[in-house]
């Protein structure tokens, strides 16, 4: 087992990676919380997993009930996080009672945001079922939903009691799931570490073959790298925003298509255009660009907009980008690389030369 310590003083907690489902339960003991708990997850991951960790945590001493969300990303709303509410109140849980997250990056967010809420806070752990959970979503206390008019628009930060990650659910989980996970895998090279940008290029088969070891190094460093720029700007005040890189793209994405698409695959072609645009602006080479499109290739992730199934227009995109949270004055934060391992944000992009990458 491994832990990854995230430091934010009074509210710093661990990820714990590498603990089985069935000992979920022991690693919550001690943490101070109520006897009551509500394991929020979806169909799909309660049938595979549900009973295990119910049990555990029932083994433990705790009184547990469920509660099922439908899966996807446009179920991330208002309207789920009261149904929450409501099965809690039903149940008359208090403010020591703890939520669980057993799931995806909807799961996830959404039980962060009813925990953050709910009689003005309660505690809430993180199990995360998915490699984008496991690397990006289940750390950094980001909690929120979805609006019509742009993604994550209604959250706050609230941090997990502890996250704890089973590398073995990663065998159950659907290819095209796990390489929408690659994505953000990638994307902690891009802006963090060029060594580990050269060992997923270097370690392609082994990573998709589902290499124990290999899983375990691609978890624990983009752990390792979140946690540590977390610690540093808990709530995106200036280093954090790097975490970014390829979002902005993505989220309009995501918004002009009704969040059908997996999010994985939306950072994937918006860290391309963003790769693309900072070469147009001189910040680096045109290896880089060709770098990330060239690996992106590598493990099936889409690389440009032409790969969708209804394009969006560049109009649609511009428009959702402008709602974007990262907005300031009407123009729009970019996260940059100047090279693998580095990257800028700035206000200083050209939007004729995003319009015409985007409309290409």
């Amino acid at each position: 087992m491994h832990i990854v310590n995230v430091d934010l003083g009074e509210r710093s907690y661990d990820i714990a990676l590498g603990v089985s489902l069935d000992q979920a339960g022991a690693e919550l003991q001690g943490l101070g919380f109520g006897r009551k708990m509500a394991v929020v997850t979806n169909p799909s991951v309660k049938q595979l997993y549900g009973q295990r960790v119910v049990a555990s945590l029932k083994a433990a001493g705790f009184l547990v009930m469920s509660i099922e969300i439908p899966d996807g990303e446009k179920f991330k709303t208002l309207d789920w996080v009261n149904s929450i509410y409501t099965a809690l109140l039903i149940n008359s849980f208090d403010r020591k009672s703890a939520l669980i997250a057993l799931g995806g990056g909807v799961i996830g967010d959404i039980t962060g945001f009813a925990a953050a809420t709910f009689m003005r806070g309660v505690p809430f752990v993180q199990i995360p079922t998915t490699l984008l959970a496991m690397v990006d979503s289940s750390v950094g206390g980001k909690t929120g939903v979805n609006h019509p008019l742009g993604k994550n628009m209604i959250g706050a930060f609230y941090q997990p009691k502890k996250v704890i990650t089973d590398l073995d659910v990663l065998r159950s989980l659907p290819k095209e799931e796990f390489l929408a996970g690659m994505a953000e895998v990638i994307k902690y090279g891009v802006i963090r570490d060029a060594s580990f940008f050269d060992y997923l290029e270097n370690n392609r088969e082994k990573i998709l073959a589902l290499d124990p070891e290999m899983l375990e190094h691609i978890v624990l460093r983009s752990c390792e790298i979140k946690a540590e720029v977390v610690s540093k700007d808990e709530r995106e005040g200036g280093l954090r925003a790097i975490l970014n890189y390829g979002h902005t793209v993505a989220h309009a994405i995501e918004t002009a298509e009704n969040y059908t698409m997996r999010h994985g695959h939306a950072v994937a072609i918006g860290m391309v255009y963003a790769a693309q645009l900072a070469h147009q602006a001189g910040l680096c080479d045109r290896t880089v660009p060709e770098r990330i499109k060239k690996l992106l290739a590598f493990y099936g992730l889409p690389a440009c907009l032409s790969a969708l199934s209804r394009k969006p227009t560049a109009a649609e995109l511009m428009a959702a980008m402008q709602v974007d949270k990262k907005a300031e004055g009407g123009k729009v934060k970019f996260v940059l690389p100047t090279k693998i391992g580095e990257v800028v944000i700035t206000k200083d992009w050209e939007e004729q030369q995003l319009l015409k990458l985007i409309s290409g």
